[in-house]
């Protein structure tokens, strides 16, 4: 049967209008810019190629037209227009222009994406009473993505993947520094009993082991040339675990013993992708895990927290002008475990993507590593700003155009850029 279809698509291809291209305007036309990121992924995983026109209608996407395309265009609620094939060389030598800071990126290989997260539907509590931004905007604009957890990435399956997504995460082995709230919840009782299995079936003794065998299997990930994206407490945490290697930073009552005594004095900041100089947070019951994150320093009216995205060169920086698409250059500020970054604590060579300047913190940074690449991006849903545990997902359907989400969606499409493109 998928043989047939696919002889049918073939067919459907070869009717297409090789005369004419469908433009998916990326600007305030739009009626769904999260869909359009879906279409687009969908055009090539169905074996067409794309083309990404940076800064071009707030960075608009183009492909050949067919009948098939139109269709789901118009299925899906997508704003599109059909627009001839000398219309749209027209636009490739507007944006050809040197006096323009635009750039057109061929996509051509549909990137193959995972997401670092618990099975939530295995058998037993429910581990995570919360939702993943990442994992609600793939399912919204239907990018189908495989979930991947500890075994998997001891195994060597990442090989497997162009793209991987770190779900609400705690690398350093603590459980998220719930206990002082949690500790009685069954979800909670469930998500250690489940770790520390995992744990021991991998030869570790403690879950801090584990998750720092899995922190330095993603950083080979990357290092072999692979994308890396994170959120939330996925961020500073495993940049704390790189830091930590071999040393004990966890009390007894998340691994049993107490901690080193000097483990501040031992930490590595070399090992680190993002952050340095940073100071751990000893306290076992508190809600936080070291000063790199400025969640309780920011004192933001939430009606006057935004952030600003800076602006790049299309054609002499794709890559971040990849990464900061979008229909404003100002975005609605949402909070965390991990809202944001303390701008002192950043290394010298990380490029700060987005900032909220009054308050010294980076909202979304990015760097290399060996061949790869890895973004950070500060909170944990663009659409609620202080979204807790419990409470219920985001509706994305009520935010179509959430230029806070775009910027996730820009980070799934980036490796489908043609290669040469993509080079720093």
């Amino acid at each position: 049967m998928k043989k047939i279809l696919f002889i049918l698509l073939l067919a459907f291809f070869a009717q297409a209008s090789y005369g004419a291209y469908i433009l998916i305007p990326m600007d305030t036309e739009q009626k769904d810019h999260l869909k359009a990121y879906g279409i687009t992924y969908w055009v090539l995983d169905h074996g067409g190629h794309a083309w990404w026109l940076l800064n071009y209608r707030g960075g608009s996407f183009a492909f050949r037209h067919n009948s098939v395309f139109e269709k789901e265009c118009l299925t899906r609620g997508v704003t599109f227009s059909v627009i001839p094939d000398g219309k749209f060389q027209s636009i490739k030598a507007e944006i050809a222009n040197p006096e323009v800071n635009e750039s057109a990126i061929r996509l051509e290989a549909v990137p193959k994406i995972a997401v670092y997260t618990p099975d939530v539907s295995a058998k037993g509590a429910k581990i995570q009473p919360w939702d993943d931004a990442v994992t609600l905007v793939l399912t919204y604009a239907e990018i189908p993505y495989d979930v991947i957890y500890d075994d998997d990435v001891l195994s060597g399956k990442l090989a497997k993947y162009d793209w991987l997504h770190l779900h609400h995460e705690d690398f350093t082995g603590q459980y998220g520094k719930f206990y002082a709230s949690y500790r009685s919840e069954p979800w909670y009782k469930e998500h250690v009993r489940r770790l520390e299995e995992i744990a021991h079936r991998n030869g570790f003794a403690k879950v801090s082991q584990l998750k720092l065998a899995v922190a330095k299997a993603i950083k080979e990930y990357v290092a072999g040339g692979g994308f890396m994206f994170a959120m939330c407490s996925a961020t500073d945490t495993y940049d704390i675990a790189l830091a930590a290697d071999g040393v004990d930073i966890c009390d007894y009552m998340y691994d049993g013993d107490p901690p080193d005594p000097n483990a501040q004095s031992k930490l590595n900041f070399e090992n680190t992708f993002a952050f340095k100089d940073f100071q751990l947070v000893r306290n076992p019951l508190e809600y936080e895990y070291s000063s790199i994150d400025n969640t309780m320093q920011r004192r933001l009216d939430p009606k006057v927290d935004y952030f600003k995205l800076f602006d790049f060169s299309a054609k002499w920086d794709p890559i971040p002008s990849m990464l900061t698409q979008n229909h404003t250059n100002t975005i609605k500020g949402f909070m965390g475990q991990t809202t944001a970054f303390k701008s002192n604590q950043i290394k010298s060579n990380v490029l700060i993507l987005g900032e909220t300047k009054s308050v010294r913190e980076a909202r979304y940074i990015h760097g290399t590593y060996g061949q790869g690449t890895w973004t950070f991006y500060g909170g944990h849903d663009p659409e609620d700003y202080r979204h807790m545990v419990n409470d219920p997902p985001t509706d994305l359907s009520l935010h179509p155009n959430s230029p806070g989400y775009r910027l996730i969606l820009n980070n799934i499409l980036f490796p489908a850029a043609e290669k040469k493109k993509r080079k720093t």
